[in-house]
């Protein structure tokens, strides 16, 4: 097992990529724990993975709440000691909404999710790898945060901040054992859809304008085989790397 007895945190656990990712690791070995805002779904994936002889916590957070983030990291080192790896994963989107209609609360709501929650917990994690002399941070970024309109302005802009932090992060403290990369998906089949109501319509329109491009989407576990790879002793020498996994969409 590439991860056995390794403490990971994984953030949005309860769906999508980060339930994926949270499931397999477990499968690898590791010590999972889960956050997430949706308690009960959080519960029922904690109680999947120990149905299946894994270990796993699952702690309910806002990652967007410094206090929630703070707790996190703290409950986790009470239960375990130690954290080895930190997986950000918990995001939103935006509604498609263009700069010109973008209020200031929408902003706000999507960076503190998508880069501020991050921030913070590599922030709480950072001194645990400094005294391990190891420790993995991945990022679930996205093809949004290389490319100029896959959303609206604000998941655009907290995706590229969250690809920015992953490079400045990786080079810093490489001679310190710690790495530091991010993911990139395209489309991934995930409820993340269910964190936008009413898209605008011309941001939508101009967003999806190259959907058409897309050559498939992914399962959410094709992610989750990528998050072990950059978790694991396998990938030892990349780091402040931005792996792009899109089928193919942005080779266009």
């Amino acid at each position: 097992m590439k991860l056995k007895d390794k403490v990971a945190i994984v953030t949005g656990a309860a769906s999508g990529m980060g339930k994926a990712i949270a499931i397999r690791f477990a499968k690898e070995g590791a010590k999972v724990v889960l956050s997430d805002i949706n308690q009960p779904a959080l519960d029922e994936v904690v109680a999947q993975i120990k149905s299946e002889n894994g270990e796993a916590l699952g702690i309910t957070a806002d990652v967007a709440k410094k206090e929630d983030t703070d707790n996190l990291v703290d409950l986790t080192v009470k239960t375990y000691s130690t954290v080895d790896i930190l997986v950000n994963n918990a995001g939103i989107m935006d509604n498609f909404v263009p700069v010109a209609e973008l209020s200031d609360e929408l902003w706000d709501k999507v960076i503190g999710i998508n880069t501020t929650g991050p921030m913070r917990l590599i922030r709480k994690c950072m001194p645990i790898f400094l005294k391990n002399g190891k420790g993995i941070i991945i990022n679930n970024a996205s093809i949004g945060g290389l490319f100029g309109s896959r959303a609206g302005a604000a998941y655009t802009a907290s995706k590229h901040a969250l690809i920015g932090l992953t490079k400045n992060i990786g080079f810093q403290y490489a001679n310190l054992g710690i790495r530091c990369n991010a993911i990139a998906p395209g489309g991934v089949i995930t409820n993340i859809q269910t964190t936008m109501d009413n898209p605008d319509k011309f941001g939508k329109e101009r967003a999806m304008s190259g959907s058409a491009n897309n050559p498939r989407f992914a399962q959410a576990d094709e992610i989750a085989h990528i998050a072990v790879f950059l978790a694991s002793d396998d990938s030892s020498f990349v780091n402040g790397a931005v792996i792009t996994a899109d089928g193919g969409w942005t080779a266009y």
